[in-house]
C-alpha cells in the first residue's frame, strides 16, 4: 500500500512545484531509501547511493534558482519535500540539508539581501560555478557548523579564521560534528574573515567559502558511533593553513552576518527530518496495530481500547506539531515581525520534541516487539532523540529565546 502524503496537496493548498517535489521524494523514500535505511544505520555508513539517485532525479539542485537550472524552491517547497525523505531514512534527510542549505543561502535568501550592483554581480558569477558543480556532476556539499562553543548558538564569532591572503585565503580551524565528513566533495565552512592572524573576530565578518575536500590541510579524524543519526557520519573535520582561492565564496563578506539577523527561518532547515520521523513513527504504529507491517506477524492488535487512545494521542501531537511547522515555514522571509520569529522558535521546539514523544509513545504502544532492530521503531526512536540537541536553535535556546523576547521589547531591560 502506497503512503498517504504528510501534507495532503489538496487540504494545505500546496503549490503544483511542491506537489511535484514531495510526490518525488515520496516515491524515491518508498522504493529506495527505505531499504537501505538499516544497513547505512547499522555501518554508520554515508548513504551515497542516495545521493546518487538524488542526483539522478535532479533533487541535488532542488534550490537552485530556476534560472541556473535548479527547481528553485523556497524553504517551505524544500521542507515539505525533505519531511518526506525524512519519514524512510533521517540521515538522509538531515545530511540533505547540509547540502541543500549551500544553494538556499546563496540562492533564495541572498537574493532578499542587500548588496550593492557590483557585490550582487560577483555573487551571481561564483554562485554559478558552485551550481554547475551540483547540477553537472552530482558534488555534494556539507554545512560544516559546530565548534564546541557558543559561535554555532550565534552569540560570539567562529573560532575557524580566514586570513586573508593573495589571492584567496588560509582557513585555520576545526568543525565537530561535521556531518558528511569525509563524504561531501566541497565542505560550506563558516569562518571568522581576518585581515591579519592577530586580528580581534567578529561576527559581522562571518565568511561562507567553500573548501575541497581534497584540499591540502584538510583532515577527517576520529571516530563516530553515536546513538542516532549514525548514518550522517559526523566525524571531526580539521583545517590546518588550507588555502582557498577568490571565487570561493558562498555568499560575499558580510552577508551571511545579515541573514543571520534578517532572515532567521533559514536556521529551520533542520526540522524536515524530524518532521518525518514523527510521521514514521505514527505510520509505524498503525501499521503495526492493523497487523500489516512488512516484518511483523500479520497479527491485529487494533480492537484494544488502550492501543485506540494511545494512537489518538499521537494523532492529536502529529497534527498539532504539523500545524504549527507548516505556519512558519509558510511566512519564512525577510525581516519577519516579532510574533513571527516566537511562532518559529515554537514550531522549532514541537517538531524536535515531539518527534522523540511520538516515537516514545510508539514503543510503548507497539510493545516488545517494536524494539528489534529489524523493525524500523527502533532506529526512528534513536534518530528522533538527537533534533532537540542540534544548533543553533536547540530545544533550550528555542524556549529561552521564547520567554525572553515575549517578556521584553528590543532595547528593554530592568534597570530602575
Amino acid at each position: 500500500m502506497t503512503d498517504v502524503p504528510i501534507f495532503d496537496s489538496d487540504a494545505w493548498r500546496l503549490t503544483d512545484q511542491e506537489r511535484q517535489l514531495t510526490t518525488q521524494a515520496r516515491e524515491l523514500g518508498e522504493t529506495r531509501f527505505a531499504d537501505r535505511a538499516s544497513r547505512y544505520d547499522r555501518e554508520a555508513k554515508f548513504p551515497i547511493e542516495n545521493y546518487r539517485d538524488f542526483h539522478d532525479a535532479g533533487l541535488l539542485g532542488i534550490c537552485i534558482p530556476s534560472k541556473y537550472g535548479g527547481h528553485g524552491a523556497n524553504l517551505r517547497a524544500y521542507a515539505l519535500t525533505a519531511a518526506e525523505v525524512g519519514r524512510y531514512c533521517g540521515s538522509t534527510a538531515l545530511t540533505w540539508n547540509m547540502h541543500v542549505c549551500s544553494c538556499l543561502w546563496s540562492g533564495a535568501v541572498a537574493d532578499d539581501l542587500e548588496m550593492d550592483r557590483v557585490v550582487r554581480e560577483r555573487h551571481h558569477e561564483t554562485r554559478s560555478v558552485h551550481y554547475r558543480r551540483i547540477l553537472d556532476d552530482g558534488a555534494i556539499y556539507s554545512q560544516p557548523f559546530s565548534e564546541g562553543g557558543s559561535a554555532a548558538a550565534g552569540t560570539v564569532a567562529f573560532s575557524t579564521t580566514a586570513v586573508r591572503c593573495d589571492g584567496g585565503w588560509v582557513i585555520r580551524g576545526k568543525k565537530i560534528f561535521a556531518s558528511l565528513s569525509g563524504s561531501a566533495d566541497y565542505y560550506g565552512t563558516l569562518c571568522t574573515e581576518l585581515q591579519h592572524a592577530d586580528d580581534k573576530p567578529s561576527r559581522s565578518n562571518t565568511l561562507y567559502l567553500a573548501v575541497p575536500a581534497k584540499a591540502e590541510g584538510v583532515r577527517v579524524v576520529g571516530d563516530w558511533d553515536p546513538l542516532g543519526m549514525r548514518a550522517t557520519v559526523s566525524r571531526t573535520l580539521l583545517f590546518e593553513e588550507v588555502f582557498v582561492p577568490d571565487g570561493s565564496e558562498l555568499l560575499p563578506p558580510g552577508v551571511y552576518f545579515q541573514a543571520a539577523s534578517r532572515w532567521p527561518h533559514m536556521f529551520m532547515t533542520l526540522t524536515p527530518a524530524y518532521m518525518g520521523l514523527a510521521q514514521a513513527a505514527y505510520d509505524f504504529t498503525v501499521k503495526y496495530l492493523r497487523g500489516e507491517l512488512p516484518g511483523a506477524p500479520p497479527v491485529k492488535r487494533r480492537m484494544y481500547p488502550t492501543k485506540q487512545l494511545a494512537v489518538a494521542d499521537m494523532r492529536i501531537m502529529l497534527e498539532q506539531t504539523k500545524a504549527i511547522w507548516f505556519q512558519a515555514m509558510s511566512e519564512a522571509g525577510p525581516n519577519p515581525t516579532k510574533e513571527q520569529v516566537l511562532r518559529a522558535y515554537a514550531a522549532q521546539h514541537s517538531v524536535m520534541e515531539n518527534a522523540n514523544e511520538i516515537a516514545q509513545l510508539a514503543i510503548r504502544t507497539c510493545g516488545g516487539q517494536s524494539m528489534l532492530k529489524s523493525l524500523a521503531l527502533e532506529r526512528i526512536y534513536r534518530d528522533s532523540r538527537c533534533g532537540s540537541l542540534m544548533l543553533p536553535w536547540t530545544a533550550e535556546i528555542c524556549l529561552d529565546r521564547i520567554g525572553r523576547e515575549a517578556l521584553y521589547e528590543s532595547g528593554e531591560n530592568d534597570d530602575a
